[in-house]
């Protein structure tokens, strides 16, 4: 995440400076939602798996 969040930053100031399109910056901006998605999708993954662990040792819902 930090690597996005950098490499948006790096295509902003390309654009700044008239070296990248906004098309670009556009791009990288998806990108980095695509990717902070997975990183949600994941962790709620894991969330789920947590429970599902719980409730199968004996816990939790009857």
């Amino acid at each position: 995440m930090e690597a996005l969040t950098q490499s948006i930053n790096i295509s902003n100031d390309l654009f700044k400076s008239a070296r990248a399109d906004y098309m670009e910056v556009q791009m990288t901006q998806r990108d980095a939602l695509e990717s902070k998605f997975e990183l949600i999708e994941t962790k709620k993954q894991q969330l789920n798996a947590m429970v599902n662990i719980y409730q199968a040792l004996g816990g939790g819902w009857n």
